[in-house]
């Protein structure tokens, strides 16, 4: 009867409780340590918005940035869990929500497997473009700091469904940048990119693994295999780290268990 009783509990845990939590994880990155330039990054992936995940949750997400008082946000990827099951009725209360987050460096997102198919692809443009994040595809962006450094973002297409294109990285090869991140969605595809002249990689889709048990460790999915969650040396000589974010929503089914959602918080010392 313990057992049962323990199990029961596990359960209502997994389903009513873990999947409502949200976390927020600081990490300090130091470029320079005398730096006196600081970027507030903050990034979330794999809302999964619909049925297991509310516009009620948004809010509350789009509140707990907001008190950050970040200078970037990146959004990883996988807006909606099924665009074409309810996204048309939620887009423009999602839209406005994804509005009013604030960010002085500015908004940035990468496409996600999600969202593309069953109508996604243009309401993922759309919605994007009209809350004001920019939609890096195989692009980047030179953002000018306050003291005259440079900050480069550099976002690569889905590589599920999408055409991902690391030739763009050819365009920026000489120039001369204090700190630069690439975007992505899928995680294990960051194992090909070790090369690249980048300080950091940023990516979702693993969901952390969604369920995480003792002595088993989490689910796994298709490019989330060799990376799940948080981070990752991928060249010791160069120093270039991979964070996997563990997303907001859920995937398949409304559970999660050691593995609440996140908002990753990046203080970079330039």
């Amino acid at each position: 009867m313990g057992l049962g009783l323990l199990a029961g509990a596990l359960l209502c845990y997994s389903f009513f409780i873990e999947p409502y939590l949200l976390v927020v994880r600081h990490y300090q990155i130091q470029v320079q340590e005398s730096g006196e330039e600081r970027v507030r990054l903050v990034q979330i992936s794999d809302l999964q918005l619909g049925e297991n995940y509310s516009l009620q949750q948004l809010r509350k997400v789009v509140n707990k940035i907001q008190k950050q008082r970040p200078d970037v946000i990146i959004f990883s990827g996988d807006l909606f869990e099924d665009y074409k099951l309810c996204g048309a009725e939620l887009e423009e209360d999602v839209t406005a929500l994804l509005g009013e987050l604030e960010a002085p460096l500015g908004k940035y997102a990468v496409w996600g497997n999600r969202d593309y198919g069953g109508g996604a692809e243009r309401a993922y443009r759309r919605i994007m473009q009209a809350s004001g994040f920019h939609l890096l595809c195989n692009a980047y962006e030179t953002v000018q700091l306050a003291d005259g450094q440079e900050m480069l973002l550099c976002g690569l297409d889905d590589s599920l469904f999408g055409k991902p294109d690391s030739s763009i990285f050819a365009e920026f090869a000489g120039q001369e940048s204090s700190y630069r991140i690439l975007l992505l969605h899928e995680p294990d595809v960051a194992q090909l990119l070790s090369y690249s002249d980048f300080h950091l990689i940023l990516a979702g889709h693993s969901h952390g693994g969604q369920v995480r048990l003792p002595f088993f460790g989490g689910l796994k999915t298709v490019l989330a295999q060799e990376y799940v969650r948080h981070f990752y040396t991928l060249n010791e000589k160069t120093g270039l780290r991979l964070y996997v974010n563990t997303g907001l929503g859920t995937s398949h089914l409304a559970v999660r268990f050691g593995v609440p959602p996140e908002i990753a918080v990046f203080e970079i010392q330039l």
